[in-house]
């Protein structure tokens, strides 16, 4: 159960440290969604109200950009680049093997909390790829036999 008093001592602190400029909107969402977690609905109806900024504005940034989350993230999040060069390098195969070994489909989060599997148009390292991230780790030239030992990193 969330917080709402506490969630709205972090996003006032947040915005505050900001000088609640609206300006600084992508700055203050990606603060609150480190502190919480995601931007839970509450957060975005308190910022929505300090910073005098439409829900639906914030929902919207909220959605493009990728390091923002509106509904609860595993302890790992898994980005695997689905990019042209990737595919070409074999990213089929180890995009299957991925899925397989953690049984989740992208935008899913696995029922322990432990994994949550997304997808992004490119990480920018087409000649290294395959490549996935898991948290802020890049691994790259990835094949099907490496994710197991990838994944078994992560405790």
């Amino acid at each position: 159960m969330i917080d709402e008093n506490n969630i709205k001592t972090i996003i006032h602190k947040v915005i505050n440290k900001h000088g609640g400029d609206k300006r600084e909107l992508i700055t203050i969402l990606t603060e609150i969604n480190q502190k919480l977690g995601y931007l839970p609905k509450e957060a975005i109806t308190e910022i929505s109200i300090q910073l005098g900024i439409p829900k639906s504005q914030i929902y919207s940034d909220a959605s493009f950009y990728s390091m923002l989350h509106t509904k609860p993230m595993g302890r790992h999040v898994i980005k695997f680049c689905e990019s042209a060069p990737c595919y070409v390098e074999g990213g089929r195969e180890v995009w299957a093997a991925l899925k397989k070994t953690i049984n989740l489909e992208p935008g899913e989060t696995s029922p322990d909390g432990k994994w949550t599997l997304t997808t992004t148009s490119c990480l920018g390292l087409c000649d290294i790829g395959p490549v996935m991230m898991v948290d802020e780790d890049i691994y790259s030239k990835i094949s099907p036999e490496t994710i197991p030992d990838i994944l078994s990193r992560y405790k």
